[in-house]
């Protein structure tokens, strides 16, 4: 899907602002708070680690939520929506939180039945072994499939149709396609794949390579 979190490659976004070197991890303290609470929300609702669904949630959200709010904010954000979405908390539930915690005295939703999904990964982590051999080579000219894809995906917009040459053949790993809209892992190999900048953004572009891990699905033969 084409969401507000494939901004690579677009315009109009201002200058890059690279962390200073001795910038902490957390700038306030209420930005740790947030990243704990959305790591065990997501967790809750994904019944156990699941990061590709909560990149989907990330990925959904408006562009107020997503950019306005900062980057902890947005993980609250996406955080809340997983939550919503599995009945973990009722719509509304934490704006009206907020409001009592103001003296306000509205009422409450009631909290629903849960429906959060239930799952068992083949293993920790990502990495997965695959039966079939790797389908490309280090050094074959590949291209990104460049037909729209319905729900999530870690296929970035900008080389969807350009043409590169795999570096490496990585583990194999879960495909995030499926796994974020919990229909298995469907692990596949991945590879290092490096695109020339022109041919991502044209003649004008400043030369240099960019490489890309791009899971198997994602290729085909040029």
């Amino acid at each position: 899907m084409e969401g507000i979190a494939d901004m690579g490659g677009t315009s109009g976004w201002g200058p890059v602002h690279p962390p200073g070197r001795d910038e902490p991890v957390f700038g306030e303290p209420w930005q740790g708070r947030a990243f704990a609470l959305a790591i065990l929300s997501s967790r809750i609702a994904s019944g156990g680690i699941n990061p590709d669904a909560f990149r989907h949630a990330l990925e959904r959200l408006d562009r107020a939520a997503y950019l306005d709010d900062g980057y902890y904010g947005r993980w609250l954000n996406g955080a809340e929506l997983m939550l919503t979405e599995r009945s973990v908390l009722a719509p509304g539930a934490i704006g009206a939180r907020t409001r009592n915690l103001r003296g306000e005295g509205v009422r409450e939703p009631p909290v629903p039945e849960p429906s959060v999904p239930a799952r068992t990964p083949a293993a920790e982590g990502s990495l997965r072994s695959v039966d079939t051999a790797p389908a490309f080579a280090v050094g074959e000219r590949v291209r990104a499939r460049g037909e729209p894809v319905p729900g999530h995906t870690r296929l970035p917009g900008y080389v969807r149709g350009h043409t590169g040459t795999v570096e490496a053949v990585r583990p194999a790993a879960v495909l995030p396609d499926t796994n974020a809209h919990f229909l298995g892992e469907n692990p596949q190999h991945v590879y290092s794949v490096r695109f020339d900048s022109r041919e991502l953004w044209g003649p004008g572009a400043e030369p240099f390579g960019l490489t890309v891990e791009m899971y198997e699905s994602y290729l085909e033969t040029t």
